[in-house]
């Protein structure tokens, strides 16, 4: 079975950074693949040294032709018999032909870009239940869900960010956008007071959120750390993970905690609320409210034997559904059932 994937993404972002461990857990069990993907000397390097070859296309804008171009070329040499598109822009640019074509969504996007396709993929039963009531086919929408990585690393010296070694450490993961809602986090480290807080991303409200860590006096316990790579090592540095998210259609980073037996505490946003049941495999908090965030945390500070109850209780919820080897497996039986 040969499979074709493209993806324009951005610098950073969960789909980018979930699309590159599909592709190379996809390689590492045999499965022969091509990919297009838009210039990132990070991601390209990393695909690159797993064993891939990525072809780079620009995915441009409307008189982009080198890219129609570059489409056409692969699935001539290539033979695809899918031909996977990650989000709107790949998807526009793919071209008809001899192949099932299949995109992969993980958000509420507008279908106008999916015309050509014939299945789609979300990674939430609610992305799916979006496409079918925006008129999608419920037999040609599919629920394949993420996997995190559950491989464990040495946890990064606090030394190396000028943390105490016995304080409490916060971590929070994403894109500094506004959807991530590290504004809200921000006002809760106001109210855990001995918290240390590493804030791991990139994106374009960080000079904001330097600001407002400053105005509000906890500058001194928050630590920006830019984009990492080393996620599980992080993980194992702190002792609660948040995800204050307003807008989060799954969740990647709940995932990455309950992998990594880090308790979470995270918005009712629509994928941590799938996600988690409350105060049984993690905390749940109302959206924007930061006194109930920062109580949560206070709870898992202050109650370590609960906190490893709810971060026991998520390892095996991660076991059932969400290890590298189930995901895979779905997507096997799904390529050969599109196909049959």
């Amino acid at each position: 079975m040969r499979i074709l994937h493209a993806m324009a993404g951005a610098e950073f972002g969960g789909a980018e950074a979930f699309f590159t461990r599909l592709v190379i857990a996809m390689h590492n069990a045999g499965m022969h693949q091509q990919i297009i993907l838009r210039p990132h000397a990070g991601r390209m390097a990393t695909l690159k040294e797993a064993g891939l070859n990525p072809i780079e296309a620009p995915f441009g804008g409307v008189f982009d032709l080198k890219t129609s171009f570059i489409f056409k070329r692969e699935i001539k040499r290539f033979k695809p018999h899918v031909v996977v598109t990650w989000m709107n822009r790949a998807s526009k640019f793919c071209p008809k032909g001899d192949f099932v074509h299949v995109a992969r969504l993980g958000g509420y996007y507008n279908l106008k870009y999916y015309n050509k396709c014939e299945h789609l993929i979300g990674n939430t039963p609610d992305i799916v239940d979006y496409l079918v009531r925006k008129g999608w086919d419920k037999e040609k929408a599919h629920y394949l869900p993420n996997f995190a990585d559950a491989e464990t690393m040495p946890a990064v010296s606090r030394k190396e960010f000028f943390t105490p070694q016995k304080s409490p450490l916060i971590l929070a993961l994403g894109r500094l956008h506004e959807n991530k809602a590290f504004d809200t986090l921000l006002d809760a480290l106001v109210k855990v007071p001995e918290a240390y807080l590493w804030l791991s991303g990139e994106g374009p409200l960080r000079e904001k959120l330097e600001e407002q860590a400053s105005l509000l006096g906890v500058k001194p316990r928050v630590r920006f750390l830019g984009w990492r790579d080393d996620v599980p090592a992080l993980l194992a540095a702190a002792d609660i993970l948040v995800c204050p998210s307003r807008h989060e259609p799954l969740g990647n980073v709940v995932l990455e905690g309950w992998a990594q037996k880090t308790p979470v505490v995270a918005t009712n946003s629509a994928g941590p609320e799938m996600l988690i049941n409350n105060e049984k495999n993690g905390m749940l908090t109302p959206i924007d409210d930061s006194n109930a965030m920062a109580v949560a945390i206070n709870r898992l500070i202050k109650e370590p034997d609960f906190a490893q109850k709810l971060s026991t209780q998520a390892l095996k919820d991660f076991n059932k559904k969400y290890t590298k080897e189930s995901v895979l497996s779905q997507y096997n039986k799904f390529f050969e059932d599109i196909l049959e």
